[in-house]
């Protein structure tokens, strides 16, 4: 079972060794096509697989972003583009100016994708560590016991309305003698049949007037 595990990593690692080689020979060949001949030819092919990498890595640290996303993909059509443009596709020997032209703006763009995949911001805040002020304002904010509402409150009264005279209660409202004559008739025949007096809510409901109206008529009636 050992020999298996061995065997199947060391396949893996030739087949992305082979795989390395050969997208780092095309982009050699493409650069050195498009004019960049000496140290500078073998410099493209690093730059693009570090750019790779690189964001490979804020990928598979950091989770899915856009920022990663974006360089990765960037750098992946480098690559999969000069595996496609030396399979005979183009003539290296005469490189149209397009392409001329992206492989001489590369290593800016290489430059600041690497900068962004290095110093931009995660996104994530760091969570700060519990200190004695964070404890004493969490037992600050622990119910001590019920507070008594704001009406139970003493509220001291001024002098002017200490001194005011009482309220006088509102006069009786006039009520029309038809209708006390009428509500006489309902609580004798109220007393007749239940033996007690009539209340005010039973008077108001059979007249169907007013609580107050019916409350001034029972006290015609007392």
């Amino acid at each position: 079972m050992g020999a298996r595990s061995r065997l199947r990593i060391d396949a893996v690692l030739i087949q992305a060794v082979i795989a390395g080689a050969l997208s780092f020979a095309h982009l050699h060949d493409l650069a050195a096509a498009a004019g960049q001949d000496g140290w500078k030819a073998w410099a493209y092919p690093v730059s693009v697989d570090l750019l790779l990498v690189a964001a490979w890595r804020r990928l598979r640290a950091e989770g899915p972003s856009r920022l990663a996303w974006c360089w990765f993909l960037v750098a992946l059509v480098a690559s999969l583009g000069a595996n496609i443009a030396t399979a005979g596709f183009l003539d290296l020997a005469d490189p149209p100016a397009p392409l001329r032209l992206g492989i001489a703006g590369w290593p800016a763009l290489a430059f600041l994708g690497g900068t962004l995949l290095a110093h931009s911001a995660t996104g994530r805040e760091p969570m700060m560590p519990a200190t004695a002020t964070d404890a004493v304002a969490v037992e600050d904010t622990v119910d001590t016991g019920p507070v008594p509402p704001a009406d139970v409150v003493p509220v001291p009264v001024p002098d002017d309305e200490a001194s005011a005279p009482p309220v006088q209660p509102s006069p009786v409202p006039p009520v029309p003698a038809a209708l006390v004559n009428h509500a006489r008739k309902v609580a004798d025949e109220y007393r007749d049949r239940t033996g007690s007096p009539i209340d005010t809510d039973t008077l108001r409901s059979r007249l169907g007037v007013p609580p107050h109206l019916a409350a001034a008529i029972a006290s015609h009636l007392a």
